[in-house]
């Protein structure tokens, strides 16, 4: 018996593509508006901009990474 590889559902890697390219957006768009209000944001911006860059990796890895 050889062992192939096993088919992938497509609708969960579709939605797991989908949900990190929305991750990646809200991250992107986040880190925009946050150096655009970093005055009026103060020390908070620097939160923002570390949230936004964990929202940007989650993104990405859930587009790279490779459905079990």
């Amino acid at each position: 018996m050889s062992r192939g590889r096993e088919e992938k559902p497509l609708g969960l890697m579709f939605m797991e593509r989908f949900s990190g390219l929305i991750l990646l957006i809200v991250g992107v768009i986040l880190a925009h508006q946050t150096s655009v209000n970093s005055s009026s944001l103060g020390g908070a911006s620097v939160f923002f901009i570390v949230v936004s860059a964990i929202l940007i990796l989650l993104g990405l890895l859930m587009i790279v990474a490779e459905t079990v």
